[in-house]
């Protein structure tokens, strides 16, 4: 492959915004070393961006800095793709906060290389096997519930599947940004997650989706168990293994103050519960640990 064919971020992504949640986001996967570091970029309120094939980085705090002043998406690939000597070789998708979308393919990207816009979303990619990836990816999107996080890691598997990287597999990438979403309500970034090298990035991503979602996510009501029968024998049983309390034979104070330790070891503050009540949620990873 020539010099500008082996600095190229070969990928598939797509760029969402969700009107009920509010929520934009960029969701990638490359055979290519950190991808998440290159291509994604978002902010609340404003629009989010992915810049590959021969990515241009400038392209995603630039675009958002034109979507903020008014600029729609369409109009923003043109500024930026105007006088970028390297044009032919960029690849961009944007979508801005009412939905509207935009994809740019350069005509030197490598086959097959792409992208369609939908309600809400834009899809591309770049030496991919064939159009059916973005394709698959743009029908999962539509077609899947749920968050759109998890809209976009279906879609995401959906590209895979359909083909993909023509090279393979090695990273992946989700952002997703709500209006003080972060941690603690102090940023915007809601999910921000990155597999910069592995044989299967999605799969992994979507692991640490789950674990994400565990450590941040909220307590349903319908998840509160209370800590009596079977529930109670469990975690007495998994407590002793991992050397929370010394024998099964404690009182309810010691088990609940052995829960708690558990739960602040752990990180899961934020599913605590009072005395007597648990977490199926916690249950569940305390009998992985």
């Amino acid at each position: 492959m020539s010099e500008m064919g082996e600095k190229l971020v070969s990928t598939f992504s797509i760029v969402a915004y969700d009107p009920e949640s509010e929520e934009l986001g960029v969701a990638v996967q490359s055979k290519f070393l950190g991808v998440g570091g290159i291509v994604p970029y978002a902010e609340a309120g404003v629009g989010a961006v992915a810049t590959q094939s021969l990515a241009n980085p400038t392209y995603g705090p630039e675009g958002l800095r034109l979507l903020k002043e008014g600029m729609s998406p369409g109009a923003t690939v043109h500024h930026l793709t105007r006088e970028d000597e390297d044009e032919a070789w960029r690849q961009v998708g944007i979508v801005d906060a009412s939905g509207n979308a935009a994809t740019y393919t350069g005509e030197d990207c490598y086959e097959w290389a792409g992208g369609i816009t939908g309600n809400g979303y834009a899809v591309q990619g770049n030496l991919l096997v064939s159009e059916e990836t973005v394709t698959s990816m743009a029908e999962t999107f539509e077609k899947t519930e749920g968050s759109l996080s998890e809209r976009l890691l279906s879609s995401l598997e959906s590209g895979q599947s359909a083909g993909g990287d023509k090279r393979g597999m090695q990273s992946a990438a989700i952002l997703v940004v709500k209006e003080g979403g972060g941690y603690d309500g102090l940023t915007d970034r809601l999910v921000d997650l990155r597999v910069d090298d592995h044989t299967e990035p999605i799969q992994e991503l979507k692991r640490i989706y789950r674990l994400h979602q565990l450590y941040f996510g909220e307590s349903n009501e319908q998840d509160i168990l209370t800590i009596e029968g079977t529930t109670k024998e469990e975690m007495k049983r998994h407590l002793k293994r991992l050397g929370y309390i010394p024998t099964t034979n404690i009182s309810d104070t010691i088990l609940n103050k052995s829960l708690t330790t558990f739960i602040n070891t752990e990180n899961f503050e934020g599913r605590a519960q009072p005395d007597g009540l648990i977490d199926a949620h916690v249950l569940e990873f305390m009998k992985t640990r």
